[in-house]
């Protein structure tokens, strides 16, 4: 009787829910988008990540402020602002961004055109750090409230391994790599960085330190010793960020309105902020259609949402490939990399799309290891002065978990029969002859790699594997090297795309995004299975990399590690 009424119960409760998000969800299709005011400032705000695909729609209209605008759209609302004669400003509020250095250079890039309007542009920044205030330097005027802090004092990176902790519980973990840089398995096999490692690392700070100096002295108007000791000096409060010139004034929000009134002298203005303008502005239409089509997050097999998963990613590319209203594409690639087996599936595809249309690679914060696999079609490659690329190289984790089974009390007996049956248990570590034909496999591995890099980029295999050997290269290394083509975002992408489409430079370009955005029902419905759903738990309680464990055997390409701007 009991179990009767909890079913009744629960059967109610899932109902009510449903007829809840219905009601929402029809209240949303009826709600018709505000109009663009005739005297409006457009107030930027950016926080946390900055998708390159877009999220998931919420069913709830209350909800949908919380969902990020993608790259793209803010790419787009900045450029169409310039051009509005509704829009008379923009206040940059950005806050505890979490992006890399590609995207800051697109976001900038796109604020420094719309500088070139002649509205007024400006930032108000709220305990910035190093992205916030790199941002703020495209304005013509930076603020901050008179009791905050600028914290900008320098960059750092910190490098994690596990050795240490994985020798207490009993674990072990056997890594073969093919290439001396790729050093994707060393958090778990060492307690601190290879030389080889340090010389990366060294390069990759050295270059982003010299990239926030160069941008800060350009957008300030100082010199580039100047700024470097002011780095030294930081943090700083609010009035000594005014004393050093690291500000220009210190004000509350309604009064830098009230300035950027004055300056555009428009009378009162009012606020609307990116989705509403994205909304009220609606598609500006029109122009030869060039599908912006992203592949973001890691790559694995199958067929799921999360990441590029090479059954999604196929029948997008196949759904793009036999659109006969796109006459182009831009792939749009942000990933570390991932499965091997499933990038050679999706590089297919781009090549089998690349036979139909034109198209071009750019890439975002990171195409590496796998991410730089999926690009070797042949087309031209666009990249950003820090885009992390190249990895050129393969590793396979193989773990042992006896040490932990035997403190657990757990025993196990294997029967076999195969000389190899038993290659890639947990059980044990691997036989000699176990881990020789695993390396063999690695290495096939990666001389397959190379030389698809070979045949992407029109050159010998002799004179790619010396870039390759798993090491990431910046994208102003990766040029020098002839591992990409150009340096620039996605308005040299989509130049590069109107020479191989045969348009003018007159000719307007409608950038149409792929995947399109779901809707909560869609995906809700969509089948999740129970691999997937073990692979989003580990990564929610340990991380990306301390996933790679569930790969008992399996070659991957993959980044061996991930930055963020702190």
């Amino acid at each position: 009787m009991q179990k009767y009424l909890l079913g009744i119960l629960t059967g109610l409760l899932i109902s009510g829910l449903a007829v809840i998000i219905l009601f929402f969800a029809a209240l949303r299709l009826g709600t018709q988008p505000a109009p663009v005011p005739a005297n409006a400032v457009l107030v930027l705000r950016l926080e946390g990540e900055i998708p390159e695909k877009a999220p998931v729609e919420p069913p709830f209209p209350i909800l949908e402020s919380q969902t990020p605008l993608t790259l793209l759209e803010n790419y787009k609302l900045i450029r169409r602002a310039a051009s509005d004669p509704r829009i008379k400003g923009i206040i940059l509020e950005p806050r505890g961004m979490s992006v890399g250095w590609a995207k800051l250079e697109e976001l900038r890039t796109s604020l420094a055109e719309f500088r070139k309007s002649g509205k007024p542009l400006v930032a108000f920044l709220r305990s910035p750090g190093n992205a916030e205030y790199y941002l703020a330097t495209a304005c013509d005027r930076i603020y901050t409230a008179p009791e905050d802090n600028v914290n900008l004092k320098g960059l750092r990176l910190e490098l994690l391994y596990l050795k240490g902790t994985l020798d207490k519980v009993g674990v072990g973990v056997d890594v073969i790599s093919a290439g001396k840089y790729k050093d994707g398995g060393d958090i778990f096999t060492r307690t601190g960085a290879r030389p080889e490692t340090l010389q990366v690392m060294n390069q990759l700070l050295d270059q982003f330190y010299g990239s926030l100096v160069e941008t800060i002295a350009k957008g300030r108007g100082k010199k580039g010793e100047d700024v470097r000791a002011l780095i030294d000096n930081g943090p700083y409060n609010a009035n000594a960020a005014l004393q050093a010139g690291l500000v220009d004034q210190l004000a509350f929000e309604d009064q830098v309105q009230s300035d950027v009134e004055n300056r555009a002298k428009a009378g009162r203005l009012d606020r609307l902020n990116g989705r509403q303008y994205v909304k009220g502005a609606g598609d500006s239409g029109g122009g030869t259609r060039v599908a912006y089509l992203v592949g973001e997050g890691a790559i694995t097999r199958g067929g799921g949402s999360d990441g590029i998963t090479s059954g999604a990613m196929d029948r997008l590319l196949r759904q793009v490939r036999d659109d006969a209203s796109i006459k182009g594409v831009i792939l749009r690639i942000d990933s570390p990399g991932g499965d091997g087996i499933a990038s050679d599936d999706i590089l297919f595809d781009v090549m089998e799309l690349s036979k139909r249309k034109p198209v071009v690679i750019s890439m975002s914060d990171v195409a590496a290891s796998g991410g730089y696999f999926i690009a070797m079609n042949g087309s031209p490659i666009v990249a950003y002065p820090n885009t992390l690329t190249g990895s050129i190289g393969v590793y396979l984790t193989r773990p042992n978990l006896r040490g932990f089974y035997d403190k657990i009390g757990l025993q196990k007996e294997i029967l076999s029969r195969g000389k190899y049956a038993r290659i890639d248990s947990e059980y044990a570590p691997p036989t000699p002859e176990e881990a020789e034909k695993l390396r063999q496999e690695v290495e096939v591995f990666y001389k397959a790699f190379v030389s698809r890099v070979a045949r992407g980029r029109n050159r010998p295999y002799e004179q790619v594997e010396p870039l390759a050997q798993g090491r990431v290269w910046l994208g102003s290394q990766a040029k020098e090297n002839g591992l990409i083509d150009e340096l620039g975002g996605i308005d040299r992408a989509v130049e590069l795309l109107r020479k191989k489409a045969g348009l003018s430079a007159s000719d307007a370009v409608q950038l149409v995004p792929y995947p399109q955005r779901k809707s909560f029902f869609e995906v809700l419905m969509q089948r999740s299975d129970e691999a997937s759903i073990l692979g989003k738990t580990v990564r929610a309680l340990a991380g990306d990399r301390a996933a790679d464990l569930l790969t008992i055997h399996g070659v991957t390409r993959m980044m061996p590690y991930s930055i963020e701007i702190r």
